[in-house]
């Protein structure tokens, strides 16, 4: 039986459809718009119910609404008892969801285990409660697509798994023989993520590891096992950059196909001064936060701070948190020793185990506010009288229009501004203080905020929100209000923090290292021209990186305020690269490869002849070590196009 392949059916699975866990559900969340509008009724995102998310960002259907083969399949399942939930994600493009609920169907997760050994050779251990998940999950997914595969006997289906927790329902497609195009794309290895972690000398010996064993050291053999048996069985396998391709093909022992880059949602604003405007107004609630927190200690002039942040999953190294810290220590060193009249604040926002807000933090705020409110008060009674002096025609007496009660009443708010110690590091009470890694290198550092300091650093244990008490901001407010994000990265298979930075014209430091920088790399001329600063931790050492990073925050530090406004312009025009109306024509290469696949005899073209003519325009990767990787998705037409887009953009600028 031939299928339709023009008008296939597609199904994109991961664990957070509808439901925040890390990087992966803004990569589906951002990306659905433009799937939804290529496929239409035909998309289906496919994810686990969490019922507390699900209930705030799913509107449920009837699954009358839904096309006759999921209609059926689902009705199928529901006799046997399987719950699900089917809707529509409130996002942009108003995707169609199936989320299944896992933890309604445990029961049958002994059963699920001992067939997912005897059929795939996939050991499950039963304290691993997250894999315990993956494989309920990866059964009633496989299932489902079991039964669509029988109802559906015209048009082609396609299944998109990401990550080895989607990894089961692939296994089992391939294990069952059923007709349908797979492809698997890996968003970072679990072994790399491990081994950077445990300061291993990753990318000059990842061709040495014997990852049986690693994997083993590690506890994590048969999730590897897992991950390592969908990339084989996928009909195409990819990964979000160059940098994690080369680590997969040694890890996961399968050359990746293609890389699928990630991108955003780029909203342009009619006017280039209106993300300027939001750049000073969010600054401004900034500075509010820190006139507060560095209260009795607060000498130096906003008009010449800059604020510098980083932010994401609490991971020290493979952050690059230390190399952050380090460079912020010299960098501190260098404006005292240049006598800059800049100061820089530095935050950390990584969420980290904590009790609550310190007295001293929320103190602050609570001092700074009364005084605030002091000085309207009194200012509002000093216009009123000057009001009714002059409208009796008198010029009124400055001696008289602040009263002596005014002036107790100010001296008492400011005497309450004293303290004795330090303006605090953290702004939380961390539930244990003495070994967190980031407090330890701060205190090995000595950046305790010191007056005579030109760096301060606040490290906030928690992500931002808007009912934030401190710093009532929402993450993408508080990028806009800071003036450079720096993000050197040891492990960062991609990187949406400089990403983000980027679509909202916040200059960004990130490294060769990261998918993001290697892509930056590729795609344009002098990044730094553009305030896209990247550091290389590829082929020096600690030591240079680290001074390199110092360097370049310290030339940062030294651009006027005009020059920063620039470099600001400049940031956001490089937006366009990273929409994902650019972006997403990789995925839709993959899954017509994953088409060619699986019916050559539909297509005028061999499978071979296709992976030739798309591998024509090398996407060179240079790790040490090695080779080139080329981009199985990039073609002749869509390389010139971008270039003479840059060029073009180079021009305006």
């Amino acid at each position: 039986m031939q299928r339709d392949v023009h008008e296939p059916i597609l199904f994109e699975v991961a664990w957070e459809v509808a439901n925040k866990v890390g990087g992966i559900y803004t990569v589906i969340k951002t990306k659905s718009p433009v799937t939804a509008e290529e496929y239409g009724n035909r998309y289906y995102l496919i994810g686990p119910l969490s019922t507390k998310s699900a209930d705030l960002e799913v509107e449920r259907l009837d699954i009358e609404r839904a096309c006759e083969p999921v209609k059926e399949a689902l009705y199928a399942m529901r006799e046997q008892g399987i719950n699900f939930v089917y809707g529509r994600w409130l996002i942009e493009g108003y995707p169609t969801v199936i989320l299944f609920d896992v933890h309604g169907t445990m029961y049958r997760l002994n059963e699920w285990k001992k067939d997912l050994w005897e059929k795939a050779g996939i050991p499950s251990p039963t304290d691993d409660f997250e894999m315990n998940d993956s494989i309920v999950f990866g059964y009633l997914v496989a299932w489902f697509l079991g039964e669509c595969v029988h109802r559906e006997r015209k048009a082609a289906l396609i299944a998109h798994f990401h990550e080895w927790l989607a990894g089961v329902g692939l296994v089992l497609c391939r294990n069952r023989g059923l007709e349908i195009c797979t492809i698997f794309t890996t968003h970072a290895t679990l072994l790399g993520r491990y081994l950077c972690a445990g300061d291993a000398d990753f990318y000059n010996h990842l061709k040495y590891f014997d990852v049986d064993v690693e994997a083993g050291k590690r506890g994590i053999y048969h999730r590897y096992c897992l991950e390592r048996a969908a990339a084989h069985c996928a009909d195409v396998f990819t990964t979000v950059s160059h940098i994690t391709a080369f680590e997969a093909e040694n890890l996961l022992k399968r050359k990746p196909d293609g890389v699928l880059p990630n991108g955003l949602n780029v909203v342009k604003f009619s006017a280039m001064h209106e993300f300027q405007n939001l750049h000073a107004k969010n600054k401004e609630k900034i500075h509010d936060f820190v006139r507060g927190h560095f209260y009795g200690h607060f000498d130096f002039d906003l008009d010449n701070t800059l604020y510098f942040f980083s932010a994401g999953r609490y991971e020290f190294r493979n952050k690059g948190i230390d190399m952050y810290l380090e460079a912020l220590a010299r960098l501190n060193n260098s404006l005292k020793h240049f006598n800059s009249p800049m100061t820089v604040v530095a935050f950390i926002i990584m969420p980290a185990a904590n009790n609550s807000y310190t007295v001293e933090t929320l103190k602050g705020q609570a001092v700074t506010k009364q005084l605030n409110e002091t000085v309207n008060e009194i200012e509002s009674k000093i216009g009123q009288r000057m009001f009714h002096s002059a409208v009796r025609g008198h010029i009124p007496d400055p001696k008289d229009l602040f009263s002596e009660q005014d002036l107790v009443l100010l001296k008492r708010r400011i005497f309450a501004l004293k303290r004795d110690c330090l303006p605090p590091i953290v702004t939380h009470n961390m539930k244990d203080d003495s070994n967190d890694p980031i407090l330890k290198e701060i205190r090995r550092l000595g950046l305790f905020n010191h007056p005579s300091d030109r760096v301060k650093v606040i490290f906030h244990p928690e992500f931002l929100n808007s009912n934030n008490p401190v710093l009532p901001l929402d993450y993408e407010d508080f990028v806009r209000g800071c003036h450079l994000g720096v993000f050197p990265s040891y492990y960062e298979p991609w990187g949406y923090t400089p990403a983000e930075c980027t679509v909202m014209g916040v200059p960004s430091i990130t490294t060769n290292l990261s998918g993001f920088g290697c892509f930056i790399e590729e795609s344009v001329e002098n990044p730094s021209d553009y305030g896209l600063y990247i550091i290389d931790r590829r082929m020096k050492s600690v030591e240079d990186s680290v001074q390199q990073l110092t360097d370049t925050m310290l030339q940062f530090c030294q651009k006027t305020r005009r020059q920063r406004i620039i470099l600001r312009n400049r940031t956001e025009r490089l937006s366009d690269i990273l929409d994902w109306n650019r972006m997403g024509l990789e995925y839709v290469k993959a899954r017509e490869l994953a088409l060619h696949r699986k019916y050559p005899e539909l297509f005028e073209d061999s499978d071979d002849e296709i992976d030739h003519s798309v591998q024509k325009i090398p996407r060179p990767l240079s790790t040490p070590s090695s080779p080139k990787l080329k981009s199985t998705f990039t073609t002749e037409q869509l390389a010139e196009q971008l270039s003479n887009e840059l060029q073009e953009l180079q021009t305006k600028v």
